[in-house]
């Protein structure tokens, strides 16, 4: 028993849990002993101990705890009003800049990001060559980033 409160106590690092997984252990052990052959009792004692311990602290740092602040709601809500402002930019930029894109480009950019096809439905829906299609996206992708960028500094 003392070997085991070593153990736990190593592994979770609080007297008070250390102490109750002894006690779980040491149930779990009556009920263990009556399925399992043991050959080498100190070892298996040992691995089950350290098992119960591991499985302590997964089941344990799944709960994420949070702090409560009452006033913390009304200022993320300005917040996030303000990153809707800079998104709804952001999109209409992508779109006129999408407008500005030869029709191929345009046309392959839209199929493979916005309708998410991959490149041989983009090449049969467009009726593109496949290796085209892969050229045109490449380049669009430049170009629309370019754009973005040169209208996103106005």
């Amino acid at each position: 028993m003392p070997l085991v409160f070593g153990l736990s106590l190593k592994y979770l690092r609080d007297e008070a849990k250390a102490k109750d997984a002894v006690m779980q252990i040491f149930e779990q052990l009556i009920e263990k002993l009556r399925v399992h052959q043991v050959t080498n009792f100190k070892s298996w004692l040992y691995t089950l101990a350290r098992n119960h311990c591991l499985m302590t602290l997964r089941s344990s740092s799944k709960q994420d705890f949070v702090a409560f602040e009452e006033n913390i709601m009304e200022i993320d809500a300005f917040v996030h009003l303000d990153i809707d402002e800079t998104r709804e930019r952001q999109f209409s930029v992508m779109d006129r800049c999408l407008e500005t894109l030869p029709d191929e480009q345009r046309r392959s950019i839209q199929l493979f990001y916005l309708e998410q096809k991959c490149y041989n439905e983009v090449a049969e829906i467009a009726g593109y060559d496949l290796n085209k299609v892969k050229s045109y996206i490449q380049n669009g992708k430049r170009n629309l980033k370019i754009c973005i960028e040169k209208n996103s500094e106005k």
